[in-house]
């Protein structure tokens, strides 16, 4: 059963990847401070969607919580209640994000796309 829901992961986010042809993505290193039950299966479910984005040519910028939350808060300490209000304050959002871990990919994509900018010199 386990290699067929990582297939279909592969499968759906290529179709993702296909309609939306982004030029670059992010992702949060993984951390697991209180919930290792489930270290395997997010490492075996990130490594299809590393695996996905390589294969579509895309490159893939790999940040560290730390990072994320100094991006959008301004501070490494910050709690995923900071995080969610930031997210919808840099974007412009009615309501925060639901649930945190599409909070979390935003704010991958917000430090990824402030680096980039810093890299260019447009910051």
């Amino acid at each position: 059963m386990r290699g067929e829901r990582l297939l279909s992961i592969h499968q759906s986010f290529s179709l993702i990847l296909e309609a939306y042809k982004p030029d670059a993505a992010a992702m949060e290193n993984l951390y697991f401070g209180k919930n290792i039950s489930s270290a395997m299966s997010v490492a075996e479910a990130r490594g299809v969607l590393l695996l996905t984005l390589t294969k579509a040519g895309l490159s893939v910028a790999e940040l560290t919580p730390n990072a994320i939350k100094q991006a959008v808060v301004g501070v490494t300490k910050a709690d995923k209640n900071q995080v969610k209000e930031m997210v919808r304050l840099i974007l412009g959002l009615k309501e925060t994000p639901e649930p945190d871990h599409a909070a979390d990919a935003l704010g991958a994509a917000i430090c990824a796309a402030n680096m980039n900018l810093a890299h260019r010199g447009d910051l």
